[in-house]
């Protein structure tokens, strides 16, 4: 099996990261929305623009796939390529975290 090559979908944006990982379950885009702005504690807010651009976006990269309509509301899920580069922007977001953290640690150790 060939190696994937995440650098082709990474870093994903802010926005992306969370459309996907509410995608974890199937999903249209008011709940989407609705269930960003939660997880995110408020801190972010996706309007109907940037999420059907990043619908658009992530289907053509094969990372979700539209499930169904339901009367008017198109349901997506994360496909298994998704789920991989989910968890490699983790991976990363994991190390980034750690390495401020620690760069906060030693900033505050030292007097100014």
């Amino acid at each position: 099996m060939d190696e994937i090559d995440y650098a082709r979908y990474l870093p994903l944006s802010e926005a992306t990261f969370y459309v996907m990982t509410c995608l974890h379950e199937p999903m249209h885009g008011y709940a989407i929305m609705q269930k960003v702005e939660q997880i995110s504690g408020g801190s972010v807010s996706i309007g109907p623009g940037t999420l059907y651009g990043a619908f658009a976006t992530l289907e053509k990269q094969g990372l979700i796939v539209k499930l169904r309509e339901e009367e008017r509301r198109k349901v997506y899920g994360m496909t298994a390529l998704g789920q991989q580069v989910l968890a490699q922007q983790v991976r990363r977001l994991q190390i980034m975290a750690q390495a401020g953290a620690q760069t906060l640690a030693s900033l505050q150790g030292k007097t100014a």
